[in-house]
């Protein structure tokens, strides 16, 4: 007899493989017996020559297994069989589907993040990445869980990662450069003009950069930079902070995929020295790169702190003008508030990173940013199981409570694999005490000690859409889908201080985001639930509690909308002002929104336009008509900010 495999080759019939494939099934429900197993494969042979001609498939073998172990009174060695049978087509489905994201990558880099490259460094990183999720997903992830996350009731953010490394962190750079340190080549030294202090800074940030997964963040940029400035010239700072902003933009980390993704933050530092810092630095990066391009990073983000830059008696309130200025030809800096009701106890020490991360309470130790991150986070569809409910906000609110429950017990899971790294395997994040709690460790120890002090998150997204299948309307549409919003939230939040305490662990929530997962959960309930007016029936869901782009609403009621929620999303928030073009010639109105923003309780915010840019020269900036000022070729096309987040 012969037997045709899934290939497609036919090969000769080898019985032995059908008993030993029984006897696994009957050891593992306790009644291990080769003889029983033998007996059956002889009524499968006699089954199939009695019913079959020819060739026979695989699979129609294993359907007559099944069959004779029913039959013969063999029910739980048939149900151990099934769903081991089960799971090995799930591993033959997922290499498949491996196989085939592998030629995809060959053809083209994926781009969810926009710094990855389309290098062939970067399209192994995306081949290893591929082969690393689908190995988490069949093996080291609770099945339940990793089911979840296949269907889109939620997403685990950077899966690829699971078990290897950390998210984001906050660097200790004033430390770092004070003491020296080693990234694993020999000891660098502390340096001594401002050339030196930026590229070590850049080479601080790649090198954290190679041991986690995430964002890379200097909290106090403007403090621990200043004492490198003293008696030098603008010139040679400006240049100094011209270099480290051309570094960020073309120095690669991992394996060369990318470069590294930097966050700094500054405004409040007072000093002569750090005001040279903050100056120099914002017009570095109004310069913008070599022929004028958009610099992707670092991520400035002006902190504003009233008596100290927000108002024009403060010492520091020409840097916010000079912020304000280049924010309004560049869209950067981001900028932070320290006033809000949530920030105002830290004083001027919260620091966001990223496109929102917010890191600073702590159940475990002192409440810092410097030497802290998030470890890692998850998101829940919110309008999946609105569309579930069908309309029944109790209804909802109890998937929500058990998808939620399911999201913290994931997170634990992977915090206790993060745990049980060695500080050997982090050996620049951990080895030179970067992460807080690290600084004692030796590199044989575990890593719990330090991570203790990182958080973990819940995220969310679709609030909007959420609101229109529950309702018919959003919160931009009506004070009642507000209410209900902002209940939501609170909801989500309350959750995850409870699980804080269930855990003992820092479990905060997050306003998510990723721009690839809202079109990743969009195109699966499309599939599985088609067409919804105001739900399905576009190419993303909003991002976290944004109100939806396009929607006709005052920059002014946006703001005051959603500044409710920063309050609850206490691991990152931020929202946004569209301007249909730069601001640059009314920097009036840009303050006036700024201002408006830190009254309606935001506390990370930024503006958006379309930049103008050539595909001929790569210059970005401001175009006057049609065509190019640097090559004078026709004007291509305009770019906006996309959200940089994890995959």
């Amino acid at each position: 007899m012969m037997i045709r495999k899934r290939d497609g080759r036919e090969v000769e019939f080898d019985e032995t493989k059908i008993t030993d494939a029984i006897f696994e099934a009957a050891k593992s429900v306790g009644g291990a017996d080769r003889q029983m197993a033998m007996e059956v494969t002889l009524d499968v042979l006699n089954y199939l020559i009695e019913h079959t001609k020819g060739v026979v498939s695989v699979e129609e073998v294993q359907d007559v297994v099944e069959k004779v172990l029913i039959e013969s009174g063999h029910a739980r060695t048939a149900k151990s069989y099934i769903l081991y049978r089960a799971q090995r087509t799930a591993i033959r489905n997922a290499r498949s589907e491996l196989m085939d994201t592998v030629g995809e990558i060959l053809k083209e880099t994926d781009r969810d993040n926009a710094n990855i490259t389309n290098s062939p460094s970067a399209k192994m990183l995306q081949i290893a990445s591929a082969a690393s999720r689908e190995y988490y997903l069949n093996r080291m992830i609770p099945e339940r869980m990793a089911q979840a996350h296949r269907r889109g009731d939620i997403h685990i953010h950077d899966l690829d990662f699971y078990g290897k490394t950390l998210n984001c962190v906050n660097i200790p750079l004033g430390d770092l450069l004070k003491n020296g340190f080693n990234n694993g080549h020999g000891f660098i030294r502390p340096p001594r003009r401002p050339a030196s202090a930026t590229a070590l800074a850049a080479i601080i940030l790649q090198s954290s950069q190679n041991d986690m997964f995430g964002g890379q963040s200097f909290g106090f940029f403007d403090y621990d930079m200043a004492p490198y400035m003293e008696g030098a010239s603008e010139e040679e700072i400006f240049q100094a902070m011209e270099a480290l902003v051309y570094n960020l933009n073309s120095m690669h980390s991992r394996a060369g995929a990318q470069v590294p993704f930097s966050s700094l933050n500054m405004g409040l530092d007072i000093s002569e020295n750090g005001r040279k810092v903050i100056r120099n630095l914002l017009k570095a990066y109004a310069k913008g790169l070599g022929r004028g391009e958009n610099p992707i990073f670092p991520n400035v983000i002006f902190r504003v702190k009233k008596g100290v830059n927000m108002d024009p008696a403060d010492p520091n309130y020409d840097m916010f003008q000079l912020a304000i200025s280049v924010a309004a030809r560049r869209m950067n800096p981001t900028f932070s508030f320290m006033d809000t009701t949530y920030n105002r106890e830290y004083g001027g020490d919260v620091a966001y990173m990223g496109c929102r991360t917010r890191v600073i309470a702590n159940r475990r130790g002192p409440a810092v940013t410097t030497g802290r991150g998030n470890l890692s986070f998850t998101t829940v569809n919110l309008p999946r199981l609105a569309i579930r409910a069908d309309h029944d906000i109790m209804k909802f609110y109890n998937y929500l409570d058990e998808m939620v429950d399911l999201i913290a017990e994931q997170l634990y899971h992977r915090f206790q694999v993060q745990a049980h790294l060695k500080v050997r395997d982090l050996p620049f994040l951990m080895g030179q005490g970067l992460y807080l709690g690290s600084e004692k460790l030796a590199m044989k120890d575990d890593i719990e000690p330090a991570i203790i002090n990182g958080t973990v998150s819940l995220g969310f997204i679709g609030l909007a859409e959420t609101l229109n299948s529950l309702i018919g309307h959003h919160h931009g549409q009506g004070e009642d889908a507000q209410a209900l919003g902002e209940e939501i939230v609170s909801f989500m939040r309350n959750k995850m201080d409870k699980a804080a305490d269930k855990y003992n662990l820092n479990y905060t929530l997050i306003a998510t985001p990723a721009e690839g997962l809202s079109g990743r959960f969009i195109g699966m309930d499309k599939k599985e639930y088609g067409i919804i007016p105001g739900v399905t029936d576009k190419e993303y869901y909003s991002n976290s509690f944004h109100i939806p782009v396009g929607f006709p609403i005052s920059a002014y009621e946006k703001m005051r909308l959603e500044g409710v929620y920063h309050k609850y999303t206490n691991a990152g928030h931020i929202s946004y002002v569209e301007f249909s073009a730069s601001p640059v010639n009314n920097l009036e109105a840009v303050e006036d929104i700024l201002r408006h923003m830190c009254a309606s309780d935001c506390g990370y915010v930024g503006i958006n336009f379309p930049i103008d840019y050539c595909k001929e020269c790569g210059y970005t900036g401001i175009i006057d008509g049609d065509y190019c000022p640097q090559c004078d070729e026709k004007f291509v096309r305009k770019i906006k900010r996309i959200e940089l987040g994890n995959s």
